[in-house]
């Protein structure tokens, strides 16, 4: 039975990066280029079709990110291209020997975390988050999917040397060893790594691959004679050689893909997207930094992490639906017996929630919540308890300074501890109230948090990144002034009216949650908390 063939829409950068086909690609692309659907599926697929019986690498900085962001877009993008789950490739098992499935040169000991494909070629999925998912690996070919998050130390250690070495059947193909990193612009220096590929780049041999590209074309144009098929064979092996040495480095912005997705999704994201994510996220423009702010010592390599919990993950067993749907049973970092943590900020168009735990001599930021227009403080609540609806103790303890009593501009008639207590009620959770008194000066609480993040005095703030996307760009981009009462926390965009390249949730109302927080967390720790308390946070950091 023939097979129905279906036409693919590729864009410019993703034909431009196929007929390229180097050695090494780097590809900064913005959202909804299509770097799933016509770069990495295609570069996966001619990989394991060149190098039949070869082992490649998927990395992810998580297994979460391969989970729920990776590999369900490349499968969509391989069932589009006629290549069926189950049928032309395996996840997670070890293919049957009904399946007809030829097998790697390098068997894998275990099939729990492989892609098997009908030619026994293997893809190994290697997550960072599990220790030495690399380790004693030899691989022919690297795919890193959403580099800005991979950490450098680790793939210069661990992951590529294993990207080398054996050569078997496969040393004369140009993409043996062949690496393939995909990203957004990252935002942060120790995420830009990537980056210096650029000038590891050689134009002027990208253009001669082009050239060769589109001679071979017009030759095979032509009636086929002797002299040009000898002279396509030449020309071809003269790609090869080029190609095998080849370092590709391009940036493109999400508009290159706008034929597809339409003017009205740029306008879109433009409009919801905070101004800096956009610019990175869409337009792939390297951003600017905050030279000084109101959070200095803040820094990635410190005070960063990421805490999923991959047995819950593996459980799963690939299931990408139920990966979507993202609970507390997901993350690694929360102690479910044990309270949480919480402080809000209050404003007539945004409130936050930001939630927290103690761990030893850390103070975790375990996720932050925000509502904006109507949707108001109840909602913020019942957002919190859908997401923590798992947790056992369901109790909160809640930070809470002056401003949170007798102002009611956010609800109706009830100040907002009451809102709030009542809604938590409302939803099962138990309540412990802690007042931590007037607010304090901007010079005072800029003098405790600085030294919680140096490691000086009080515990050591520690926020989980993936959980904190917007409460993270908040903080980097906090900045200062010195105004009527002395050194402050510039919160003068507060008052204004939101705009496209003015956000709501990009400015300073998520740090002041964050502030009230550590303050609580500083001077008044939960009482239930022990240094010998056992739960998700024991391992993960």
């Amino acid at each position: 039975m023939s097979q129905e063939k279906k036409q693919i829409y590729f864009n410019n950068p993703q034909l431009e990066f196929r007929y390229v086909a180097a050695h090494t690609s780097v590809i900064v692309g913005g959202r909804r280029l299509g770097k799933g659907h016509g770069i990495i599926a295609p570069w996966m697929l001619r990989n394991a079709q060149h190098m039949p019986r070869s082992s490649g690498g998927i990395v992810g900085s998580t297994f979460q990110q391969l989970l729920t962001r990776t590999l369900p877009g490349t499968m969509k993008a391989l069932e589009d291209m006629g290549y069926i789950r189950d049928i032309h490739y395996f996840i997670g098992r070890k293919p049957s020997p009904e399946s007809g499935f030829r097998k790697p040169v390098i068997e894998p000991v275990s099939y729990d975390h492989v892609m098997s494909w009908y030619n026994g070629s293997i893809n190994y999925l290697i997550s960072q988050d599990v220790p030495g998912s690399s380790n004693s690996l030899t691989l022919q070919s690297l795919l890193i999917d959403e580099a800005k998050y991979t950490n450098y130390d680790k793939l210069k250690d661990e992951t590529f040397p294993a990207n080398g070495g054996y050569k078997g059947p496969w040393k004369n193909c140009p993409w043996l060893n062949s690496i393939l990193i995909t990203s957004d612009m990252p935002t942060t220096k120790k995420g830009s790594w990537f980056l210096n590929y650029k000038n590891k780049m050689d134009p002027e041999l990208i253009d001669g691959i082009k050239s060769l590209v589109y001679d071979i074309y017009l030759l095979k144009q032509k009636e086929q004679t002797s002299y040009t098929i000898r002279r396509i064979k030449e020309m071809s092996l003269l790609l090869a050689q080029f190609r095998s040495v080849a370092v590709y480095y391009r940036e493109w912005s999400t508009i290159e893909n706008v034929e597809l997705l339409g003017k009205k999704y740029i306008a879109q994201m433009k409009r919801d997207l905070p101004p800096l994510v956009f610019m990175t996220s869409i337009m792939s423009i390297r951003p600017g930094k905050l030279k000084d702010g109101f959070y200095p010592a803040l820094r990635e390599s410190v005070h960063y992490y990421t805490a999923f919990d991959n047995s819950y993950l593996q459980n799963l067993d690939y299931d990408f639906d139920k990966a979507r749907m993202q609970d507390c049973r997901q993350d690694a970092d929360v102690d479910l017996s044990r309270p949480i943590c919480i402080a809000f900020d209050y404003n007539s168009n945004i409130n936050w929630l930001v939630a927290g735990q103690q761990h030893g001599i850390k103070a975790l930021v375990l996720k932050s919540f925000y509502v904006k227009y109507q949707r108001k403080l109840r909602e913020v609540v019942d957002d919190f308890c859908n997401y923590y609806r798992h947790h056992r103790s369901r109790e909160v303890v809640i930070y809470y300074d002056s401003t949170a009593l007798g102002s009611n501009y956010a609800v109706s008639d009830e100040d907002f501890i009451s809102v709030i207590c009542s809604q938590f009620e409302k939803n099962g959770w138990n309540v412990q109230r802690q007042h931590i008194g007037g607010t304090l000066k901007h010079n005072e609480k800029y003098l405790i948090i600085d030294q919680g993040l140096k490691g000086q005095k009080y515990l050591m703030p520690q926020i989980n990144a993936p959980n904190n996307e917007a409460l993270k760009l908040g903080l980097e981009h906090c900045g200062v002034k010195i105004g009527p009462l002395g050194f402050q926390k510039d919160k003068s965009g507060e008052k204004l009216a939101e705009t496209e390249e003015d956000l709501l949730e990009n400015r300073t109302d998520g740090t002041d949650a964050f502030d009230t927080l550590m303050l609580g967390m500083f001077f008044y720790p939960n009482q239930s908390y022990s240094s010998s308390s056992s739960g998700g946070t024991s391992t993960f950091l």
